[in-house]
């Protein structure tokens, strides 16, 4: 296999569980063939060995979730590129190697920030409301009326809200709460002080935004460091019939703790990402009062799988003309090692 000089090879390897129809409409793919030539090794169209090897070597862009360690990323000298476009940063490639050598590790998950937050919002007024939960009681016909019905309801307008973790995810929530005059906490050890003013917030310790907070938003990315840090005690910091959304990764929540303060009545919770997905069928979780269960679904939108090859093809054509990338998520020398995110789930 050849390439001609002038046509870069851009390689799809391994995107799964994403196919291409998800993530590439029409004109997007169009606008990708425009940059290279394009090989394909997904969706049914999978390369021999021989010829994945060739294609590797000379790829200047790789799309997908292909593993490179550094024995098979010191043969792909041309490389100047890999996108993940199932949204993390995963232990499957060499990132020494190639901060080393100038190589551009980056990934789809702002695509997801809107739906997310969107989803996140919805749940949090829900909960403060009580909406599902009297839904419910009109099903079994027990439903109170007036203001004994809102005996345990409050106004999300006006009140301290508090997020962890102001990356894509939280900065994308704080703009969707500008029109309810929230105070809002937040704590992200990642961000300078600075940063988080810049975002209209109010930097925090973990604490402070527990005890604080009528609402916390829980949006950080799962690392080395923090696995299970949000327990039984910062629970039970919260005030109680306070609300918690957990919206990013099940890994940072010990979810004993969390079940047990839901079950309580201490707190109410909604979640969207569990430690074991599919959630098990005899779970506690899907009986107990004062929960909103959902099942992994906040981001993954039509409308934000969409994005996935819009934001790969702005960025390719960046990188192809010597420019950096804009519109992905890089990998940062100082954290990818702590990221501890598990891979996407594949139908």
């Amino acid at each position: 296999m050849s390439t001609a000089p002038d046509k870069p090879l851009i390689l799809i390897a391994d995107p799964e569980p994403r196919t291409l129809d998800l993530i590439f409409e029409p004109e997007a793919m169009a606008r990708l063939r425009a940059l290279g030539t394009l090989r394909v090794h997904a969706d049914g169209q999978r390369l021999s060995d021989h010829d994945l090897d060739a294609a590797l070597a000379q790829a200047v862009i790789v799309i997908g979730q292909i593993d490179l360690p550094t024995e098979r990323l010191s043969r792909m000298g041309r490389l100047r590129a890999i996108f993940n476009i199932e949204g993390n940063f995963l232990p499957n490639v060499d990132y020494d190697w190639c901060f080393r050598y100038g190589i551009h590790v980056l990934n789809i998950s702002p695509v997801f920030a809107t739906s997310v937050a969107e989803t996140a919002l919805g749940m949090a007024l829900d909960l403060c409301r009580g909406i599902t939960a009297t839904h419910e009681n009109f099903r079994s016909k027990s439903e109170a009326w007036g203001l004994e019905s809102n005996a345990e309801s409050f106004l999300l307008s006006g009140a301290t809200i508090g997020i962890v973790g102001l990356g894509d995810l939280g900065s994308t929530l704080r703009k969707m709460l500008t029109p309810f005059h929230c105070e809002v906490l937040a704590f992200d050890p990642w961000l300078s002080e600075r940063r988080i003013r810049e975002q209209g917030c109010v930097p925090a310790s973990l604490d402070a935004v527990f005890q604080q907070a009528r609402v916390v938003f829980l949006f950080a990315s799962s690392t080395s460091e923090n696995q299970g840090f949000i327990g039984r005690r910062e629970l039970q910091l919260m005030r109680r019939g306070s609300v918690l959304l957990l919206m990013s990764r099940a890994g940072i929540v010990d979810f004993a703790a969390l079940e047990e303060a839901v079950r309580s009545g201490h707190v109410r919770a909604g979640i969207d990402v569990f430690p074991v997905e599919p959630l098990p069928a005899d779970s506690a979780l899907r009986s107990l009062d004062g929960v909103i269960l959902s099942s992994h679904r906040s981001g993954g939108t039509r409308d934000a799988f969409l994005e996935i090859g819009r934001l790969v093809v702005a960025d390719s054509d960046l990188i192809l003309r010597g420019l950096p990338p804009q519109v992905c998520r890089r990998a940062e020398r100082e954290t990818v090692a702590m990221m501890r995110s598990r891979p996407v789930a594949k139908s």
